[in-house]
Order: C-alpha cells, then structure tokens, then sequence
C-alpha cells in the first residue's frame, strides 16, 4: 500500500454527483428531506501495494438541511464516501457508479463507491496489516491513521463481501476472519463503539466482538474524526432478533401448548442474555468512570415528563395515562440520586448476536437521534435493562400481527401465548440480569425508563404504524395500574 497527502476542500466535482448518489443509498438518513452538498473533503488517499488501480480516495460529504433552523445541531451532516477510482469503466461495479470527473493531475476517472469493491478494499487490509509493526500500533496515511490492537494478525488475503442489509453504515466482511464496520454518517470525535470495543477487548470481555483496529482522520489542529472499525467476524452468530420470531412462531404453531412447553422455548436465552448484559455493565463500570449525583435523580425525572409532554401533543391516547407517567416521573426525581456509568445506549435484540459460544452485543453507538455529545455521557444500566424489556414485549405482537386469518377464537389464543411469552422471557431476563429481586429504588427507575421508552414508542407507532399504538399503550398501562 502507498499513500498520498490527503487534501482539503475539493471544488473540481460537481456537488450534484453526491446528492444523486447518496439519495439512493440504504444508508442515507435523510431521504425525503430538502438539502444542499455544501462541502466536499477528501480525508485522505490509498492505493494497493502494486501500485495499480484502483486509487481510493476517502471523502466526508457536508450535507445542510433547508427544513432545520440554522442552529439545530442537526442542521448540518457528515456522511463519509469512499470512491474507487478507474481510468476505464469498470461494468462489474456499475450498480455503484457515482460518477465520472477530471481529476487533476490525473485525468479522467471513473468512480465508484469503494465498498462494493474487492480490489479497494483491499487497501484497507494493508494498511491495518502494516499498522500493526508500525511504532505505537499505528500508521499514518496522509491524514488517516490506522490503529492496530495487538493479538490478532490481518489475513490480506482474504477476500471483501458487502453486507446489503444495514440502515445506517456499511459493513464488508474479509472472508471469516475479519469485519469491517464503516460508518457512514460520522461526527468529529472518538465514536462510542470504538471506544467501548476498545476497552472491552482489552479487558477480555466474552460478550463483544474483539476489536482489532480502527481508522480514523487526524487533521492539521489534531481534531479525530473515526471513520471506520476491524473487529473479529462472527461467523456462527444469528440476529437475536430473528430467533426470538422464531420462537414465537413455534408457540403460535402449538395452540395447545405453553411458551414452558414448546420445543422453541426461548426463556434460556433470555436468562443467559440477562447474565451477558450484566457482566457487560459490570465491566463497563470498573473500566469507565462512574458516579452518583453526577445525573440527579430530579433531572432524569424532569427530562422524562418533558418528552411525555412533547408525545402528548402527538399521541392524545396517552392523555389516559398522564398523571400516572407524571406521577412515576416525580417518584424517579425523589430518589436519593441515580447512579450512572457508560451503557450500550440503544441496547434491543437487535443489537445482539447468538453464537456458539454465547451472546454477544453489538453497536454501541447510541441512540442515532441524539448528537454525539448526548451518546457519550454516562447514564444508568437501567436504561439498557428497559430497551431489552421492550424488544422483549415486540417481538410476540410482531409475529401476531402477521398473521392473518379471522378465526376469532385463534386470534384471542393468540393473544393470550403472545402476552404469556412476553411476560415469561421478560421475566427470565430480568432475573438473571438482577441476579433474584430488584430492589424498590431500582424498581421505580427501571418502570419509569420503561415508560419512557414505551412513550417514546407511541409517538413512533403514530406517525409511522398507528395500528400498533396499543403495544406500546399496553404496556403502559400495565406500569401505571399497579
């Protein structure tokens, strides 16, 4: 691999190229949505070790919204766009195609995004190879460094394959030894799931993907931007997500039986999954700072009833539950303090992978709502333990609402195994996470960032799924009832 100097602003690509691209990528959050490209970077440049092509250069995309107030902090967006750049058209790679432009110095290229390419991403592989004899773990390209933790040598070989299904970044895998995880959408600073992966690999935590290294853009005043992460591949892992459906399915298909009875029963996960996350917090907690006092109990409770107050407006089936939410809210601000640590943030089964060797947890990146500022503070473990309580409660009435006969009486059996299953694997989970009762100031926090989660969900189910409104009203009720 060789590199060049990385350069600045470009002005010799017409905007327009990445507006049309990026528009009709799965990762672009801002479809739908009036915006301006108002500034191009290219961050830095590879090229393989043979000198040949492709070239790849690096870019970051500024992206203004013309529907936000000029200072909203997402006003302005950051989306990272490797291209790969040809001489000739490469037809292999038309269906990512950005455009063709005249580079100077260089000519006329063609360039495609780099991803979908095996022969560019086999730059990345070099270079995070040769970082690892580089001093300190890392080696500088142009204005990327590549960081290398040490344990685990980079099969060069390995050939690339884009993963097609992701929403927000992009992740190609290098044959079964490594994965790749490039994020899109990116913000100057040290990227939570960097960071976390960082410390728990060292730590030798079972329950996350060992990290190998990660890349990221240093510029002249020393500010960090972390554009990408290696880390190990998975290769027997399944969705956590896909196999709790798959257990409700298999209820479903047993009419007569209980979730205890079925073959597909997933409170053993559940259990096992509430013991992973518990370790995952406890080591968390002696690697990052943690404190009391230092998020006040009167603050998390105030923040809640205001986003309360926000869904109001937009969801008027929750006016029922109000006094009740606001008076959980008020318990929250009485306790004594909360206690708070570095959590995953925007933990669901969907964050979770089952292997054969155990659970591990994934992207712990945050919530993609809240800037990066918001996703680095600490906050309390509870807020993880809800997330999961809520996937948990989904997951059945996902399934239920799939189904589509009419049978009155199979619809109500229905309703009773989905609420059993629920109930059931929330259980188990929150069992093996406590490790047996929780006590009753972990109680009230834990309902209440239940609540709040719920509440957020409705103002989702509105505006996107109103026939599912009642999941998230359910449960609701079920906190405000007792």
């Amino acid at each position: 691999m060789t590199t060049e100097p990385s350069a600045t602003q470009i002005d010799h690509v017409d905007p327009q190229v990445f507006v049309t691209y990026v528009e009709k990528t799965r990762w672009f959050g801002g479809k739908g949505r009036p915006f301006t490209v108002t500034g191009v970077r290219r961050l830095g440049e590879l090229t393989p070790a043979t000198g040949a092509e492709p070239r790849v250069a690096l870019h970051l995309v500024e992206l203004t919204y013309d529907d936000v107030p000029a200072d909203h902090p997402h006003r302005v967006e950051h989306y990272q766009v490797p291209l790969a750049f040809y001489a000739e058209p490469e037809t292999r790679l038309d269906h990512a195609f950005v455009g063709w432009w005249e580079e100077p110095g260089r000519g006329w290229v063609h360039a495609y995004d780099a991803l979908h390419d095996r022969a560019a991403m086999a730059c990345w592989l070099d270079a995070f190879s040769a970082a690892a004899d580089a001093p300190a773990g890392t080696l500088a390209a142009g204005g990327l460094v590549f960081h290398r933790i040490p344990g685990h040598a980079v099969d060069t070989t390995a050939t690339s394959t884009l993963f097609t299904g992701e929403q927000s970044n992009s992740s190609v895998s290098f044959g079964e030894d490594a994965l790749m995880k490039v994020f899109r959408k990116v913000t100057p600073g040290i990227n939570p799931d960097v960071r976390v992966h960082d410390v728990l690999t060292r730590a030798g935590s079972e329950h996350v993907a060992a990290l190998y290294g990660w890349v990221e853009h240093v510029s002249p005043d020393g500010d960090v931007t972390q554009l990408a992460m290696l880390q190990q591949f998975l290769r027997t892992a399944t969705d956590g997500w896909d196999i709790a459906l798959t257990s409700v399915r298999n209820l479903f298909a047993e009419a007569d039986l209980h979730a205890s009875e079925v073959g597909g029963d997933f409170a053993g996960e559940s259990a096992r999954l509430g013991e992973a996350l518990r370790e995952v917090h406890d080591a968390l907690a002696e690697h990052f700072p943690t404190g009391r006092g230092s998020t006040s109990a009167a603050a998390v409770g105030a923040a809640m009833s205001a986003r309360l107050d926000a869904a109001l407006a937009v969801v008027p089936d929750l006016a029922s539950y109000a006094d009740g939410l606001h008076a959980l809210y008020a318990a929250v601000a009485a306790l004594p303090d909360v206690e708070v640590q570095q959590i995953h943030g925007d933990l669901h089964l969907g964050q979770t992978l089952r292997t054969a060797l155990g659970w591990k947890i994934v992207d712990f990146e945050g919530e993609p709502a809240k800037t990066l500022a918001e996703r680095s503070l600490p906050d309390s473990r509870w807020r993880d333990v809800a997330g999961m309580l809520r996937s948990l409660d989904y997951a059945p009435h996902v399934v239920e609402r799939t189904r589509s006969d009419d049978d009155l009486a199979e619809v109500n059996q229905r309703n009773v195994r989905a609420y059993e299953w629920a109930h059931r694997n929330r259980n188990h989970f929150l069992v093996a996470y406590a490790g047996g009762e929780v006590g009753p100031d972990e109680r009230v926090l834990l309902d209440a960032y239940v609540a709040d989660k719920a509440v957020y969900e409705c103002v989702y189910e509105k505006r996107n799924r109103p026939t599912w409104i009642s999941i998230p009203l359910e449960a609701i009720a079920r906190i405000v009832t007792t």
